[in-house]
């Protein structure tokens, strides 16, 4: 017998999100993903000074405010034709890798773990352990992370000033100048937490880490510290209940370059769909809007599109737009980064089955591997001394786009000035392109696709568990999905 069943909100996810599942024996059988809240930064926007966005944009999320100002800035810098100096670019990079990383963090151990806490595990053999450690608040990891978190983020304070809502990320590059004393004081907390993530979440050092190769080398290496540190007691439990085989999607990833420099991006752009490598065209974005809470009759490029709300629109059940690249739907976050990057531990767990809730989840925190000891060798290159902002000139008639990876995966922000004001501003964010709903054609999302044939038996608390573990994967953050 087929049922109907919607489930949401969500705990321990940014904003709010609704789910409505079809059941079938058991399974569901198709997914229609609601993001009920409507907030309107894009109108906000319009008729505003062009620099106002650096002061907007970062109130659309409290947790990844400075990706949205990177992206802001690098649109308005491409519109003004400026670069930044290389101290510039160095404070910016560091500055998206703090937040990125504290999202990662926050992801692991205060929204995913703690499902692994729950009464209905706790009959499995590894569950009581579970439970010590990952329960929400009370769990001895908390009383690791946060107080690891909190040394962390003050690197935010030398970087940019405060967090969240920085206003240090500028066209031109960074407004906060560093001193030889203060990067003394951020290489001494980058050490800090390497320290941190090589003993609790690791149990080895970051490179050996980043060096993992394979599934059977990650196996290998997680056996011999299961009893002491936090990634390994994941992969226990994800071998137990079978998460390198749930959540499925696409299998085909975007990754707009992530940590640009002058030489080029730490993560390159790119599309890699289903075993070819592709490279990215902004060009080929449209916003599909037809099952959207939006007006609209055919799907449109970004720079052109409209943010007007239908709510009463017939057919639609979703605020969020439904983006696609040359028409088709994309997975994007840190495990799209990593398979267009070529790490071939993230390419052979998707070889075997494809994007899954263990693939997205070992591809964020190997990110902690491959990116803090980049971090410490960015912090060394710039030069007290040395300019860290180039100039903007006023703008009057121009356009421009500027694209970043924030912990969550692709966001873009594209505007157009006439007369000196913003006449048009527009939003694609990480979650936009895996909460989608379906487009014309009628071909779901992201996490539309992933939770098809997913277990949806009532387990008594909230969503069924294995529903919540692959809404969980993606790291959601639904406020900026809507804007």
């Amino acid at each position: 017998m087929s049922t109907r069943r919607v489930v949401g909100p969500f705990n321990r996810v940014e904003g709010d999100l609704e789910v409505t599942l079809n059941i079938d024996q058991g399974r569901v059988s198709a997914a229609m993903v609601n993001s009920p809240m409507y907030r309107g930064f894009e109108q906000i926007l319009r008729g505003k000074d062009p620099l106002d966005a650096l002061v907007f944009v970062p109130r659309i999320c409290g947790i990844c405010s400075v990706a949205q100002s990177a992206a802001a800035a690098q649109a308005l810098a491409q519109a003004m034709g400026i670069s930044a100096p290389a101290n510039g670019q160095l404070a910016a990079v560091l500055t998206l890798a703090v937040e990125n990383l504290a999202d990662h963090l926050s992801h692991f151990y205060l929204f995913f773990m703690p499902d692994f806490a729950r009464a209905a595990y706790q009959q499995r053999a590894w569950g009581p352990e579970a439970a010590g450690r990952f329960k929400a608040v009370s769990g001895s990891a908390a009383a690791d992370v946060l107080p690891a978190r909190a040394r962390f983020m003050q690197l935010m304070g030398y970087l940019a000033g405060r967090w969240p809502h920085t206003l240090s990320l500028q066209p031109g590059g960074s407004a906060r100048g560093l001193e030889a004393a203060e990067l003394l004081r951020i290489g001494m907390l980058l050490r800090e937490f390497r320290r941190f993530l090589e003993r609790t979440l690791f149990g080895d050092r970051l490179e050996a880490v980043a060096e993992l190769d394979s599934v059977p080398a990650l196996r290998h290496w997680a056996a011999a510290r299961q009893a002491r540190a936090d990634l390994p007691r994941f992969l226990a439990i994800a071998d137990d209940l079978g998460l390198e085989q749930l959540g499925r999607a696409t299998d085909r990833f975007l990754c707009v370059g992530a940590y640009a420099l002058e030489g080029g991006t730490l993560f390159p752009a790119g599309v890699w769909d289903q075993g070819l490598q592709q490279p990215f065209d902004p060009a080929a974005i449209r916003e599909d809007v037809s099952h959207s809470w939006m007006a609209g009759d055919r799907p449109l490029a970004p720079e052109e599109g409209q943010t007007q709300p239908q709510p009463d629109k017939p057919g639609a059940y979703s605020w969020c737009k439904a983006p696609r690249l040359d028409g088709r739907v994309v997975e994007t976050g840190a495990l799209a980064r990593q398979m267009v990057a070529g790490h071939p531990l993230v390419r052979d767990m998707v070889a075997r089955n494809g994007g899954s809730v263990a693939a997205r989840v070992v591809a964020r925190l190997l990110e902690f591997a491959l990116l803090v000891p980049r971090m410490e060798a960015w912090a060394a290159a710039i030069r007290p001394g040395a300019p860290f902002c180039a100039t903007a000139p006023a703008l009057r008639e121009a356009s421009g786009a500027g694209f970043v990876e924030a912990a969550r995966g692709s966001l873009g922000h594209w505007l157009e000035v006439r007369d000196g004001v913003l006449h048009n501003y527009q939003i694609v964010a990480p979650t936009t392109w895996n909460f989608s709903p379906r487009d014309a054609a009628g071909t779901p999302g992201a996490l539309e696709q992933a939770l098809v044939g997913v277990d949806a038996v009532d387990s008594g608390d909230g969503a069924p568990l294995m529903v919540q573990h692959v809404v969980r994967s993606f790291d959601p953050c639904m406020v900026c999905t809507v804007h």
